[in-house]
């Protein structure tokens, strides 16, 4: 499916009405009327359960002025993503000390928006869809941060941290996540409405401010960055030196993505710490206990960073956990860090897939796929995503 034909699901006016049965029918298959049986706490959503609070969401959404002047792409990204916002709180929401709770509702949210527009809908594997698809999970994972801004240890570094996705997920803004907050805080029922809408103002004013609000900040290049988005008490537009000894590359994608392929075309003459591999040579299974490959990999690493020597780490590092575990251990040793990320249609890598040597089950890979959150730009120095 092409991004353009959820356009016909997307008012793009208030004199045009939504068509909830219809939505709901389209999504009926990822769980979207299951929203209707998640209840929320009535202190700040007397209005029922999270599938009425939606509605009410995306009613607000489409009698804002900004919303209406959007371009097209990016009124169905952000319709979209008011359809979709809460749909984390199917899976997380409990009963605790007396009161509904719905504990990482955004981050567990934009998971299941990614697999869903991944898997179900085919938005995978072109530039076009792979943008559209990630500014629509990075409005979901960050819905409720212009309410929570301010409250930030650092909120300007926050703020330019978050607007560094539209470097990639390249519709993404800070302009376009308070007009979702804004409806988000209307479409409800509460005493705490207008000092919601007061949060979202500042927010924006303070992304504004940063220069941030529209797009990305403009750091005085890469290192900078990396070392500002990094915590470093430095200043975003400072020159920094950069003293790294060399580079070590990083792969990310699901299995059959081609990696493997990527690496001869383009990287062929670097070293090469393959996890594959090294179950092949420890008679390792895939699915079973890793610690000892991990460990064998890093030792690898390890003999190269001390003789500061370029390679290439291919697995698939397909969570931010995973890659920052890595990345920590290679920046340690004065290496700077690229990233790159591959993917690939969906149907092609399950193709692909089968005929790797070693196949993987393509139930394994559909619980990957759950897992997986592309690199975003503050995790290294550079951040590249390719479709393959």
């Amino acid at each position: 499916m092409n991004p353009t034909q959820f356009e016909k699901l997307i008012p793009a006016t208030t004199n045009e009405g939504i068509d909830w049965s219809g939505l709901e029918d389209f999504f009926a298959a990822c769980g979207f009327t299951d929203m209707a049986s998640a209840p929320q706490n009535p202190a700040f959503h007397a209005e029922g359960d999270v599938l009425t609070h939606t509605k009410l969401v995306c009613r607000e959404l489409r009698e804002m002025d900004a919303y209406q002047r959007l371009p097209g792409r990016q009124r169905t990204e952000v319709f979209l993503a008011a359809l979709l916002h809460d749909i984390g709180k199917v899976r997380t929401t409990r009963w605790e000390d007396g009161a509904w709770v719905s504990p990482h509702h955004a981050s567990t949210g934009s998971r299941i928006v990614r697999e869903m527009l991944w898997r179900d809908f085919g938005l995978c594997g072109t530039p076009e869809t792979m943008a559209f698809r990630e500014t629509v999970c990075a409005l979901v994972r960050y819905h409720m941060l212009p309410v929570h801004l301010l409250n930030q240890e650092e909120p300007e570094r926050k703020a330019r941290q978050v607007a560094a996705l539209g470097e990639l997920a390249t519709d993404f803004s800070w302009e376009l996540l308070c007009l979702l907050a804004e409806a988000d805080v209307k479409g409800r029922i509460a005493d705490d409405i207008e000092s919601g809408l007061e949060q979202v103002h500042l927010a924006r004013l303070l992304a504004e401010e940063s220069g941030c609000l529209k797009g990305p900040y403009p750091f005085f290049g890469s290192y900078t960055k990396r070392a500002y988005l990094s915590g470093r008490k430095v200043q975003p537009d400072q020159p920094l030196y950069d003293d790294a000894w060399g580079e070590v590359l990083l792969l990310s994608g699901l299995p059959g993505t081609g990696k493997d392929t990527w690496i001869r075309q383009n990287v062929s003459e670097l070293p090469m710490i393959s996890l594959d591999d090294i179950r092949r040579e420890l008679g390792a299974a895939a699915s079973g206990e890793q610690a000892k490959v991990i460990h064998t990999a890093q030792e690898r690493a390890r003999m190269l960073l001390r003789s500061k020597q370029s390679f290439v780490w291919n697995a698939t590092n397909i969570t931010p956990e995973i890659r920052a575990e890595q990345i920590g251990l290679f920046e340690r040793y004065g290496a700077r860090v690229r990233i790159v990320y591959l993917e690939a249609p969906w149907e092609i890598e399950l193709t692909r897939n089968e005929g790797r040597r070693e196949k993987v089950p393509q139930a394994a890979i559909e619980h990957l796929l759950a897992k997986t959150v592309p690199p975003m730009p503050d995790e290294a120095q550079t951040v590249e995503w390719y479709c393959v």
